[in-house]
């Protein structure tokens, strides 16, 4: 009898000694790029951003930085807040923190920014949609959370709040950040989309995307 495929609470090495290791490291980059491509989406289409983008464009009017550095930058940064909530890294881990941050760099030098209203609602909407499949395909993989989820269940665990308030914080703090550095035309309809999407979006694909592993196997 078939069981059913579920998402394995595993540690860094058990992560890597479930099998299908080959595949299942593919679809991790391919979310992972995809995630990338949807940053550069949403820039482009200039109707507002996800809180940590909001962020990130921010301090590229700081630092002399692109915004694929910024992204990378900043995991990293997350990930030294990882050590005192003691979260381990995985091999997704580290991928994220440097996969997504790349791609999009490469992609704001492919894509153009349209001028009219249409084009650029169709990149947000667009942008929207990808983030969620890239998010289900790379959780999908199985090989870790990326710097900014391991740090809201790291405070959720060490708190004692739950992930829907650490995470409502979280992204309202970084996207008063940003606004404040990047002004508030950062914030639009591209900003309530996500919020409101994002999650239903990638619970929607990750069935279609979820990579069994041993742990799922019957005993």
């Amino acid at each position: 009898m078939k069981t059913s495929i579920h998402l394995a609470q595993l540690g860094p090495l058990e992560q890597l000694r479930t099998g299908r290791l080959a595949r299942r490291f593919v679809q991790l980059v391919i979310g992972l790029f995809l995630y990338g491509l949807s940053m550069a989406m949403m820039i482009r289409g200039d109707l507002g951003l996800a809180p940590w983008d909001a962020l990130h464009i921010g301090l590229t009017q700081l630092l002399p930085l692109s915004f694929g550095w910024v992204v990378i930058d900043v995991s990293f940064i997350v990930l030294l807040l990882w050590i005192p909530l003691r979260e381990i890294p995985g091999i997704g881990t580290l991928a994220n923190a440097i996969i997504i941050g790349t791609a999009a760099d490469l992609m704001l030098h492919v894509l153009e920014a349209p001028q009219g209203f249409t084009e650029r609602l169709a990149l947000t909407v667009g942008g929207v949609l990808v983030c969620g499949l890239g998010s289900a395909v790379y959780i999908g993989a199985q090989l870790g959370r990326g710097p900014r989820d391991g740090l809201m269940t790291g405070l959720h665990r060490v708190t004692g709040y739950s992930l829907q308030l650490v995470r409502t914080s979280l992204e309202l703090t970084v996207l008063l950040a940003g606004l404040s550095l990047g002004g508030f035309g950062l914030f639009g309809i591209g900003t309530v989309l996500f919020a409101l999407c994002i999650g239903p979006l990638t619970q929607a694909f990750l069935p279609w995307t979820l990579v069994a592993v041993e742990a799922d196997a019957p005993q």
